[in-house]
């Protein structure tokens, strides 16, 4: 009796669970009504766009054509090009070459170059595993001075709106070769790079006579020792998941210094606007990181952003690259506890005044859904609760 009990309520619990689940799923007319009762919500100067990838269908869109500014949304387009330009395997090298000879007694004589490629994680990890590479080559002292390279990109050090001066909501301050973001109590990045090099040497028993300081790495110096960064598919998470401004300028440089014609802002923002071009996407881009007013898009070219990236055999780095709705980054407090949670991934967008929100969802029906919402002269608040109902109505979709 007991067993048969609980057998029945077993079934009950079922059915309860499976009218829940059906509650959920809403389809596309459905849809239809909720998004355009939330873009009534919304800012005047607003836009969405919300596509099926898997049936082409336009779900729904509202002031879809009209170029705004992304905020943010606009590392979509640094690191997609950053992805598909340099692959997801890739990574940016440093490296220590010699200008000089050793000789018998492990005396290296000369000067060693730390040559920066544009990696923005190097850290005291890395110059220690130089080091210690370097002592493995029998470098036992060293008659002369460690010197920064920062050639691979230009000197300036902030961003578009600043002219290249130093900019506060940077999180770094720019160069090829940045230890702790670039941030020097004295001298340049370069310079304060080297300087701890040297420093990590002489923790590991190889004396350094000369001064540290910035210098170019000669044509003929021997490469002694490298590290590489994390591969281009972790750069490029590192840069979505938490929006991150510094990584974001610093991919752009090294778009410009690899592909285009020097590793500055302008030459790799010219390689992301031939990379858009070719999926016929045509947004104002001046930057790498979104910080300026000036950049514009629309929320249709986004989603042709992110429904290109999906048909690419790079779907899964760059979609993976994306914060997850009530779990990590920008968008980990948001949406929890609704089916956009593990559903969506999304990059937000935030500048005062503007508020974007651009992702692909997994929703209920099995469907993949993109979507791109642009909030221009609004509150950040409110137009967070408007993207939050959005998404999860967009979670909820279970075809027509």
């Amino acid at each position: 009796m007991r067993s048969r009990s609980f057998a029945v309520a077993l079934l009950v619990i079922a059915a309860v669970l499976a009218l829940a689940g059906g509650a959920q799923a809403i389809s596309a007319p459905t849809l239809q009504v909720k998004l355009a009762h939330e873009m009534r919500r919304a800012s005047a100067f607003s836009g969405v766009y919300v596509r099926d990838l898997d049936s082409g269908r336009t779900l729904f869109e509202s002031k879809a054509d009209v170029a705004r500014v992304p905020a943010s949304v606009e590392k979509l387009y640094t690191t997609s090009a950053a992805l598909l330009r340099f692959g997801p395997d890739a990574t940016l090298k440093t490296s220590v070459a010699g200008g000089g000879f050793m000789d018998p007694d492990g005396v290296w004589r000369g000067n060693l170059y730390l040559h920066g490629g544009g990696d923005p994680t190097l850290n005291r990890d890395d110059l220690e595993q130089i080091a210690s590479d370097l002592g493995a080559a029998g470098i036992v002292r060293v008659d002369g001075s460690v010197l920064g390279d920062e050639t691979r990109f230009d000197a300036l050090r902030g961003s578009y709106d600043t002219g290249g001066a130093y900019d506060s909501d940077m999180g770094g301050v720019l160069s090829a070769l940045t230890l702790a973001r670039g941030f020097a109590k004295h001298g340049t990045p370069a310079s304060q790079a080297a300087g701890q090099l040297a420093k990590v040497l002489r923790g590991e028993g190889i004396r350094v006579e000369g001064r540290s300081g910035v210098g170019t790495t000669p044509p003929d110096a021997t490469q002694l020792a490298s590290v590489d960064s994390p591969p281009m598919r972790d750069l490029i998470r590192l840069t979505n998941v938490p929006s991150d401004n510094f990584l974001a300028e610093t991919l752009v440089k090294n778009l410009g210094a690899e592909f285009g014609d020097a590793g500055t802002t302008a030459a790799g923002v010219a390689v992301v606007r031939a990379t858009l071009t070719s999926f016929g996407v045509h947004p104002r881009i001046v930057d790498g990181s979104g910080l300026s007013r000036a950049d514009r898009t629309t929320p249709r070219q986004v989603v042709r952003l992110l429904e290109t990236m999906h048909h690419q055999e790079i779907a899964g780095s760059f979609e993976g690259s994306l914060a997850v709705a009530g779990r990590t980054g920008t968008i980990r407090k948001r949406m929890r506890g609704t089916p956009a949670q593990d559903r969506c991934r999304a990059k937000t967008g935030t500048l005062i005044g503007v508020s974007s929100l651009a992702g692909v969802c997994t929703a209920v029906g099995g469907h993949t859904i993109a979507f791109a919402m642009l909030m221009n002269r609004a509150g950040v608040t409110r137009a967070h609760s408007v993207q939050d109902r959005i998404t999860t109505a967009i979670a909820r979709y279970d075809g027509p």
